[in-house]
């Protein structure tokens, strides 16, 4: 009986999606030991590659459109609907990924999630009603004001002009209108794919730990935390929650 080999990485970011990976090691494999079964499965940690992990074990389709990147260009992104597509898997790297921006044109203050709402948005409006959302590997720090803009909130500052959704325009946030929402949250279930716990601010918040990696600068992470702070605080107006 020859051996069975399972082969289950992650990607490389970057570098090589989990399936690519795979076929590397797997042709390593058989290059020395050519009489040994490999087989490959996807897999993901919320980040790049969480869509085509999940459709891989999953029956369902996979949804193409064009949406708006990182940087406020179009990009083609894709999600996937499972269980009779009353449900989607979405993940932000596939709009708002920061392997979508060359390294030398990342813009954290301007990097917007916009496209991870157009995302959500074209879910609902076919009738989805659970959603997976994988946060990993985005090139955006905009605590998702971007996304809801993309789902019909307005934000303005303190003369009541609108902002656009970008970590640059958190702190000037005055008001936010949510009478023109698209969609009733109420009705929606979402549930974040993540492998961390940070919080949203302080040293060991978004802007500290994961700014650097989306090219911040040591002065604009300050800027960045007290924005996130600034926005949790109007959001709380709104909600009553922190």
């Amino acid at each position: 009986m020859s051996r069975q080999i399972i082969i289950a990485s992650d990607s490389f970011k970057g570098s090589a999606t989990s399936k690519e990976v795979g076929s590397y090691i797997a042709k390593g494999i058989h290059s020395l030991y050519p009489e040994y079964q490999t087989h490959i499965f996807s897999i993901a940690d919320g980040g790049e590659g969480t869509v085509e992990a999940v459709m891989a074990a999953l029956p369902g389709e996979t949804v193409a459109l064009p949406v708006r990147g990182p940087l406020n260009e179009t990009v083609q992104a894709a999600y996937g609907l499972i269980e009779q597509g009353q449900t989607a898997i979405i993940e932000m790297a596939q709009a708002s990924g920061l392997t979508l921006v060359p390294e030398d044109k990342q813009n954290i203050m301007k990097a917007t999630t916009f496209g991870t709402g157009q995302l959500i948005l074209d879910a609902i409006n076919r009738g989805v009603r659970k959603i997976y959302i994988g946060i990993g590997g985005s090139a955006t720090n905009d605590g998702g004001m971007g996304m809801a803009q993309a789902l019909g909130v307005k934000f303005l500052d303190a003369k009541g002009q609108a902002l656009s959704g970008n970590a640059q325009n958190l702190k000037a946030i005055a008001q936010i209108d949510l009478t023109k929402m698209k969609v009733n949250p109420k009705t929606i279930e979402i549930i974040i794919l993540s492998d961390v716990n940070n919080p949203l601010c302080g040293e060991n918040g978004a802007a500290k730990v994961f700014g650097p990696q989306k090219g911040a600068k040591a002065n604009q992470i300050k800027i960045l935390d007290e924005g996130l702070q600034h926005y949790a605080e109007k959001l709380k107006e709104v909600y009553n929650r922190d």
